[in-house]
């Protein structure tokens, strides 16, 4: 449970100067309606010393940190509002060279094995300019109960933002892919802890490499990927989990047979292929691939700990995303779920990415409420008011996000 549920901070919900991104937009309807200036800070930190303060540092070897919830209130994430997360060694950054960087296409079912620099990719491909929500496997963990192993990330192990590059699907059918394809591997300059080998190189179905808007990407909001986010290149693929998106990427395999990269063997980024109890334990030949993120909500605005005074109506805000599907439907409740009152829901700008959903209420007396959030996708799939299904590795948490708040 969230402890600020319970303990309450007075003072003003802090605000952000609204600015557009200078980017060029290649998918219909453009501009969100309101961003964050990114801050160019942000494109430089190569360590935990770099972040600001408002980032909870959860490990430093290897370097994990995510921001308050309300700092992901604007509808395109800035740099310095989104997670990081590292699988091993943070790579030297001052050995990340763009102009002598290369992408390598390999493995055994490409038919023409190919290497690019990223100015050939710029040359030879067309360019997307895409929303794409990546979001971390474990987000929400810490509301397992009984807790699990891993990084206990609060719920802002997500984010979404502008990406620039070339279409996988593109890069790869340049290649020619053979019939026997099954799977890519994706690979980064991400070392183990150790020193040896990759620290991860996950990938996804050739189906999903090849029809899906999956990204090569050099630009996030129209700048360079800052270093801790992946520069100079990031493999992006929205409503998957965030480890498929390989960060200072060198490269995609395709593979005749699911990948076995590291971070590929169970119970990583797996689940169990049947519902257990909390805290069972389960063999590692029935667990099953996560391959999609599912439905989940965000409240954005109020910061939890909110108080307002009698007769004044609160506006609730916030995020809402389903995977590759879309959310249809966002309610919230003041009253424990007893009632559900159906937000203003916008559409998404693209496949992937979240949608931005908002909704004024008057609480009905002084005291304390909890506000929840509820979304449904569009294959009728709602987020339990309560834990999910428990597994052992603390991933897909969907329940429902809840904030406190007080009339006074």
């Amino acid at each position: 449970m969230d402890l600020n549920r319970r303990v309450f901070i007075k003072g003003a919900v802090a605000t952000s100067v609204l600015s557009a991104l200078p980017v060029k937009w290649v998918f219909a309807d453009q501009l969100p309606a309101a961003v964050t200036p990114l801050d160019i800070s942000a494109l430089t930190w190569t360590k935990a010393e770099d972040l600001p303060s408002y980032f909870k540092v959860l490990n430093t070897h290897p370097l994990n940190a995510f921001p308050p919830e309300y700092k992901l209130a604007p509808a395109v994430t800035p740099a310095d509002a989104s997670f990081i997360r590292w699988n091993g060694i943070v790579p030297d950054f001052k050995a990340l060279d763009a102009k002598t960087w290369t992408f390598k296409v390999d493995g055994e079912s490409v038919a023409t094995p190919k290497t690019y620099t990223i100015d050939e990719l710029k040359r030879r491909f067309k360019h997307y300019t895409l929303q794409l929500l990546i979001e971390c496997g474990g987000n929400s963990r810490s509301g397992f109960f009984p807790s699990t192993k891993g990084n206990q990330w609060n719920n802002a192990g997500v984010f979404c933002s502008e990406w620039t590059g070339v279409l996988v699907s593109d890069v790869l059918k340049g290649c020619g892919i053979k019939a026997d394809a099954v799977y890519t591997g994706h690979h980064g300059v991400d070392r183990h802890l150790s020193g040896k080998g990759e620290a991860i190189s996950r990938g996804v179905p050739i189906k999903a490499a090849l029809e899906e808007l999956g990204l090569i990407a050099w630009s996030m909001n129209g700048e360079d990927i800052p270093y801790l986010h992946g520069y100079p290149l990031r493999i992006v693929f929205g409503g998957r989990p965030g480890s498929v998106s390989q960060k200072a990427a060198t490269g995609i395999s395709v593979r005749n047979k699911v990948h076995d990269g590291h971070k590929m063997e169970a119970p990583a980024y797996q689940l169990p292929k049947y519902p257990i109890a909390p805290g069972e334990s389960v063999d590692n030949k029935d667990y099953r691939i996560i391959e999609e993120m599912i439905v989940k909500s965000l409240i954005t605005e109020p910061q939890s700990g909110t108080e307002l005074a009698a007769g004044q109506k609160i506006a609730i805000a916030g995020h809402a995303w389903a995977g590759l599907r879309e959310v249809v439907k966002v309610e919230v409740s003041y009253d424990y779920g007893t009632r559900w009152f159906t937000t203003e829901l916008e559409k998404p700008k693209n496949v992937a990415a979240w949608q931005q959903w908002k909704i004024e209420l008057q609480l009905p007396s002084q005291g304390y409420y909890e506000i929840w959030a509820k979304a449904t996708d569009s294959k009728g799939d709602s987020q339990p008011v309560v834990q999910p299904q428990w597994n052992p590795k603390g991933y897909m948490f969907n329940g429902c996000h809840r904030i406190a708040v007080r009339v006074v």
